[in-house]
């Protein structure tokens, strides 16, 4: 069963880009309260813990050799947070931390970080099994009784092609048999096979020529941007809600998303934020005052 059928997945695109800021490394704060976080090295006196390898792997992880096995792996994170400890160190006996770029980086970097554990929280928070069971409830009423066709088809490039097979066809031809030998989809491979999929998944002229076939009905050439079709129905049937518990985890993610979503758009709402890289919008007057006279 494809699970991302269900419409929940599709309510995840209408969302606030604001929403997808929790990057990955914001997950790590979860796990600092309640898993056990001991020091593995001390570099100057200051203590390397477990959780700071997650972190430092989230930074420099894709750029490390992929042939290190797990120690050599655990070595190199740890020297490279060595490395960032006694060189900041001796930035600071330097005073680079007193410079103007450098302290507005130190801001930027600490307001991002507070961001990531806000929006984490607030996530975390709105995963009760309420509401997961009532977006649940609410999607599968969407789902409620849609009807799913099984199909195969044969792709060709020109109409006299598709004529010619759809002769063969009612010779008694195997149809997927041709489909492999003349269909130049993709899936020919595979006898044509386009499994389950609902009216919408397909393009307007294929799904309505799919849908109007009974069970093991073949279909006249049928024309759709992506050439000629003959269009065979293996199964009708109403599409099967999945179970809760099979879509838990894509509608834990709609849930925080939505509650990170709200809460920017709120938070935004109520600020004040002000622009000065460009010219001030100058109001029209009527949308002031409905009842104000406009100029002619």
């Amino acid at each position: 069963m494809d699970l991302t059928r269900l419409p929940v997945s599709r309510a995840l695109g209408a969302l606030t880009v604001a929403a997808f800021l929790v990057v990955p490394g914001a997950a790590v704060w979860a796990q600092d309260r309640n898993a056990d976080n001991p020091v593995v090295a001390r570099a100057n006196g200051v203590d390397i813990r477990a959780n700071d390898l997650a972190f430092a792997e989230e930074e420099i992880g894709s750029n490390m050799p992929q042939q290190l096995s797990p120690d050599q792996r655990r070595d190199y994170l740890i020297t490279y947070l060595a490395d960032v400890i006694v060189l900041s160190q001796a930035a600071e006996q330097q005073k680079l931390n007193e410079r103007d770029d450098v302290k507005r980086r130190l801001a930027f970097d600490r307001d991002r970080v507070l961001m990531e554990a806000l929006l984490q929280e607030t996530g975390q928070a709105a995963l009760s099994d309420a509401a997961l069971h009532q977006v649940y409830d609410d999607a599968v009423k969407q789902m409620s009784n849609e009807e799913e066709v099984h199909a195969r088809h044969i792709l060709v490039d020109t109409e006299d092609e598709a004529k010619a097979i759809e002769a063969q066809l009612k010779a008694g031809a195997d149809f997927a048999t041709l489909a492999k030998e003349k269909s130049k989809d993709p899936g020919a491979a595979d006898g044509g096979d386009l499994g389950y999929f609902t009216k919408e998944q397909m393009v307007p002229e294929f799904s309505e020529a799919a849908f109007k076939l009974d069970k093991g009905q073949i279909s006249d050439p049928v024309h759709t941007q992506f050439g000629w079709h003959i269009i065979k129905v293996e199964d009708k049937r109403v599409r099967p809600t999945p179970t809760f518990d099979q879509v838990k985890g894509q509608i834990e993610t709609y849930v925080e998303h939505r509650a990170q979503a709200q809460l920017v758009d709120k938070l935004r709402s109520a600020a004040n934020i002000e622009r000065f890289d460009r010219p001030p919008v100058m109001p029209n007057p009527a949308q002031l005052n409905p009842s104000a006279p406009t100029k002619k």
